[in-house]
């Protein structure tokens, strides 16, 4: 119990993926008594989010990238195809997928993402510790401000929350919910389209092209109407896709600024991480937009030759994302170059771009449309250029206004799809927590980038004067912006199901850790030794062998999901711990005790499970977890 004697709290604010991934990681790490209390004010997006939730996405909406990536464990590659396999529900699935075999490279419908995360949560609170404990809670977060536990979050239709505790808000139907600490997985922040400003509400206008009523609307559209899909990214794919499987014969325009149109992965495409080189090219003095992209290009050209030349089984198709994989942990140091306006300019024009290099689509979804695509087909036709206005018709058409490379020219469709999805910018962001959040100081957008706001390493939100806000974290697309800047993610990389079990593991880990700290009378460590956390980042620092063993045996409790399993690690651990005597690389005013020593091998740990310098499937094998499926009692 905490200070306060009550059991410590965390709230989770947003059950889509990045919530529910922390809450499992959440209900995995603690090991004390505690109370996650998983926050949704939408019921359809618990475990799904807007990317999976099952009224949005039919059943031939699958996965852009292979069934064998989409595990929520990043050191258990397989988790999700083991799932798919064993143990979902099929009675309900369609002929085509209930009979289904899924393997690694082949495509899974997203829709059944959501059964699977909804599995793995009730399993983690199943397996938890005693005293650990989940809360599924419906309701919106309006407004925090902090408190005697951490942070008061007032929360508007608050319902399955059995506590009495809660307190009656401000405003009708609003409740104050106390937190020891509050994560915010709050997800994508949707944008108004500019140009759809005349058409808002409008028949032939789909904004959401995964809520409900869009997938009705394509489903009952005529077989010959004209489509115009705004957009080319993968979002475009699977409303063209819907249409065309579906036996449409009309013509289908994709609209895009930068005529991307994504690659489609090789059958048998594994992800693969190689060591390149530094590119030198990109660390020379910032002179101006031009002379760096010739610079980038060069250095881009150079490096695919390198690769193709070095590692000629590697698919040519694939190639530009291995090169800009190996590219990520040079990027930081090009970015901090280039000045503020220009970087923040270059993110803007070619955020699509990036995006193609770093991921393509299954033949399942591309098939369609590149077929769509020939000359002989031509049912789906790519223009080039922005869109600048959307207007109504008499007849109840819409006119679409754009502007390409050699002038404006405007074109008629039945109906418009738009995929000018998300506002990066949390300064324009509508959501009233975030406007709460921005206008206290709490959150500040991020400065760089305009992409999300300003976080530290462990992902806690730094208020206006750079120092942290308090016990308050985010994980997923708020962090865009520290992606970027800190680990040279860029694109959709920056937020994706990759990054969040990353942020996942090292949110929860710290949360848990904290509240462990506060507890046991460390509440001012990090103030007084604000980098006590990294004073092992090199263990060859310590006692090399006691240090070595103890961080092995937490990198397998973390990732252990039986409480037996974790149980029986954690004695092993603790025993090993207390014969370690200290840890000679703290400073001396530090005292040499054992939560602080086990807090500091959490840390190595953590580093460890998230090391992205190689494949998932590598990291089990490097962390020892292949065979790690007996635990001695």
């Amino acid at each position: 119990m905490g200070k306060t004697g009550v059991r410590p709290r965390v709230l989770v604010v947003g059950a889509g993926l990045a919530g529910t991934a922390t809450a499992i990681r959440l209900l995995h790490f603690a090991r004390r008594p505690l109370e996650v209390v998983l926050l949704e004010r939408r019921a359809d997006y618990r475990s799904a989010g807007v990317a999976y939730h099952r009224d949005g996405n039919p059943w031939d909406y699958v996965f852009n990238i292979q069934a064998g990536r989409m595990s929520v464990f990043r050191e258990d590659v397989l988790d999700f195809i083991n799932w798919a396999n064993q143990e979902a529900d099929r009675r309900d699935w369609p002929q085509r997928w209930a009979s289904w075999k899924f393997t690694e490279q082949g495509p899974a419908p997203r829709r059944i993402f959501q059964d699977y995360l909804d599995d793995r949560l009730a399993e983690a609170a199943r397996e938890a510790c005693p005293g650990v404990v989940l809360v599924e809670a419906d309701g919106e977060a309006l407004e925090t401000r902090p408190g005697d536990r951490g942070f008061e979050v007032t929360v508007r239709g608050l319902t399955s929350y059995k506590a009495e505790e809660p307190r009656p808000g401000p405003l009708a139907d609003t409740r104050v919910l106390a937190a020891d600490h509050v994560v915010l997985a709050t997800g994508l922040e949707l944008k108004e389209p500019p140009f759809a400003a005349g058409v808002a509400g409008h028949p032939a206008f789909v904004r959401d092209p995964y809520s409900a009523s869009a997938v009705r609307t394509l489903a009952q559209l005529p077989p010959d109407a004209s489509v115009a899909i705004v957009g080319s990214v993968l979002s475009a794919y699977d409303s063209a896709g819907l249409l065309l499987r579906n036996g449409h014969v009309g013509r289908i325009r994709l609209i895009s600024g930068s005529g991307t149109i994504f690659r489609t992965y090789p059958g048998t495409h594994e992800h693969g991480v190689l060591r390149l080189p530094r590119p030198g090219l990109l660390m020379e003095p910032y002179r101006d937009r031009e002379e760096f992209l010739d610079r980038l290009g060069t250095a881009w050209q150079e490096a695919r030759t390198a690769v193709q030349d070095r590692h000629p089984g590697i698919d040519p198709v694939v190639v530009s994302e291995r090169v800009a994989k190996a590219w990520e942990p040079y990027l930081p140091e090009a970015i901090a170059r280039i000045p503020t306006d220009d970087l923040r300019g270059l993110l803007d024009e070619f955020a699509t771009g990036l995006a193609a290099l770093r991921v393509g689509a299954v033949e399942y979804t591309m098939g369609i449309i590149e077929q769509a695509m020939r000359p002989q087909d031509g049912r789906v036709e790519l223009l080039v250029g922005r869109v600048r206005e959307i207007t109504p018709t008499e007849s109840g058409r819409l006119t679409v206004s754009v502007a390409g490379r050699h002038g404006r020219h405007s074109l008629e469709a039945d109906l418009v799809v738009s995929n000018f999805g998300r506002e990066f910018d949390y300064a324009k962001v509508e959501q009233p927590l975030w406007r709460d959040l921005l206008r206290k100081g709490i959150a500040v957008p991020h400065a760089r980038t305009g992409r999300g706001v300003e976080v530290d390493e462990c992902g806690t939100l730094l208020s206006t004067d750079g120092t942290p806000a308090g016990p308050i974290s985010t994980v997923g697309v708020p962090r865009e912006g520290d992606e970027i800047v800190r680990h040279g993610r860029t694109g959709a990389f920056a937020f994706n199901l990759a990054a969040i079990k990353n942020q996942s593991v090292s949110v929860a880990a710290h949360v848990v850790e904290q509240l462990e700290l506060r507890r046991d009378g460390f509440d001012d460590l990090a103030a007084r030794h604000p980098h006590y956390r990294s004073y092992v980042s090199n263990p060859e620092e310590a006692v090399r062998e006691a240090l070595e063993e103890s961080v092995e045996l937490e990198v397998r409790r973390l990732a252990a999901r039986e409480r037996r399993r974790r149980e029986a690690l954690e004695s092993r651990l603790n025993a090993r711990i207390r014969s370690m005597g200290g840890l000679p690389v703290l400073p001396a005013d530090v005292p040499r005790d054992e939560r602080l020593m086990r807090a500091v091998v959490n840390r190595v740990a953590v580093e460890r499970l998230n090391d992205v310098s190689v494949t998932p499937r590598q990291l089990r094998r490097q962390l020892g977890l292949e065979n790690d499926e007996h635990v001695e009692d």
